[in-house]
């Protein structure tokens, strides 16, 4: 007969006799002609007592009623899950459209991706999340609208990044040599197949992620120095900086001035212009970003500022090199040449390259900056003499990036750029022109 007999159950047909479990375990069997035994029942969700708060952090093998009537809440998925882990939350009082619930995976996968967090705003609704691997994640097993609230996208981004233009060199009090140009910022573009500086092709796209911050950063021009007693500055560099993408190009380089028998121009994105004679080195330029500085042709002209689309000129004698010319852009929407190098002084001036450059200096003439936002060179400073003379050569201009996507990828930003939504052929596109340092972050 089957039945309890004391401490032990009889399985009619069996022959075998079991012991008891202790309170709460279950009857399990082992498969044919083994014996069945005793177990710990599989557990259950564990409910807790209602979530108020903005944030907190859950557990898994527990289920959350989240009551988000006084503000919006955030919770924090455990850092480590095992296969089969599960956690419920549930609307506890109907709020979540009003004040949702923000998941944060917590370095782990959610639905195949790290990211954005996933916000559930449908009020009454419950999220039954298990854990399935790291490849997917944590899967909603149910949440209601069974959608996917981690949407991905690999959307492409154009960029112009140019960074502030070199100062151009001061002229010398103590004898008859100037300053020369300053050289033009780097200039890297992927826009519509136009050139990027120093004769390089269009670069390729990059491509930005789902709800991603980028940074922005726009260099500044280079500062003429009040005396030749060091050379003229260099400038800062620009960037495109985030997830996937790392884009910076260089700062424009420094004129040269008459100090320390150091007549070379500085290198940079574009070269700095040289004085003196024309067996002194002009600064280089950075491959794909800009050219060389021009050279001197005696005392009185000094080499222009190299641009991104040309070498500085050279001076042929006692007129100033004119700045290399750089490059147009119809990113935003409208031709622009920027990145011009700075004109060499001389008893003629040399002439700023179209894009920025500003002209260089002579005895009576002060030397003209690079204009702001185009990182064109400054000007060299006139040589003595004159109310210039001993003067600081003109600044480099500041640089400036501009980035263009779909409307859809594009969320907001921060910062400087001047947002413009509904261009291009299909009005379907957004340019930001960055003027300053700023962020952007796409869609999620």
């Amino acid at each position: 007969m089957s039945g309890i007999i004391g401490s032990k159950l009889n399985i009619r047909g069996s022959g075998r006799i079991a012991k008891l479990g202790t309170d709460g375990q279950v009857l399990t069997s082992a498969g044919a002609g083994a014996p069945p035994a005793f177990e710990d029942a599989a557990g259950g969700i564990s409910w807790q007592s209602v979530e108020t708060g903005a944030t907190f952090t859950a557990v898994a093998g527990n289920g959350y009623p989240v009551n988000t009537t006084a503000q919006a809440c955030t919770v924090t998925l455990p850092a480590a899950a095992s296969v089969g882990d599960q956690i419920i939350f549930t609307d506890y009082a109907r709020n979540f459209a009003t004040n949702a619930l923000t998941i944060n995976p917590n370095s782990l996968n959610y639905q195949g991706n790290s990211s954005p967090n996933p916000v559930y705003d449908t009020a009454g609704e419950s999220i039954s999340i298990t854990y399935m691997d790291a490849t997917q994640g944590w899967i909603p097993t149910y949440d209601g609208a069974v959608a996917d609230e981690t949407p991905s996208f690999n959307g492409t981004v154009d960029y112009l990044v140019i960074a502030g233009g070199g100062a151009g060199g001061s002229g010398d009090a103590a004898s008859s040599y100037g300053g020369a140009g300053g050289g033009a910022g780097g200039y890297r573009n992927s826009f519509n197949s136009e050139a990027s500086g120093g004769g390089g092709s269009s670069e390729t796209q990059e491509t930005h992620t789902t709800g991603t911050e980028y940074t922005i950063t726009v260099g500044a021009g280079g500062t003429g120095p009040a005396t030749d007693t060091v050379n003229a500055d260099d400038a800062e560099d620009s960037s495109f900086i985030g997830t996937g993408i790392s884009i910076t190009s260089a700062g424009g380089g420094g004129g040269a001035c008459r100090h320390e028998n150091n007549n070379n121009g500085y290198a940079g994105g574009s070269g700095g212009g040289s004085i003196t004679d024309a067996t002194v080195g002009a600064g280089a330029g950075t491959a794909n970003q800009g050219y060389a500085g021009g050279t001197s042709g005696g005392s009185e002209g000094q080499g222009g500022g190299g641009g991104a689309g040309a070498v500085g000129v050279d001076s042929p004698s006692s007129t100033g090199g004119t700045g290399g010319v750089g490059v147009a852009s119809d990113i935003t929407g409208s031709t622009a040449t920027r990145s011009g190098g700075g004109g060499g002084s001389g008893s003629t001036v040399g002439s700023g390259g179209t894009g920025g450059g500003g002209a260089g200096g002579k005895a009576d003439v002060a030397p003209v900056s690079g204009t702001v936002n185009t990182g064109g060179g400054g000007g060299g400073a006139g040589q003595a003499n004159g109310a210039y003379a001993d003067n600081p050569g003109g600044a480099g201009g500041s640089g400036i990036v501009v980035v263009r996507m779909v409307d859809t990828d594009y969320s907001s930003s921060t910062g400087s750029p001047t947002v413009a939504t509904g261009q291009g052929a299909g009005s379907d596109e957004t340019i930001l022109t960055f003027t300053g340092d700023g962020t952007y972050t796409t869609t999620g």
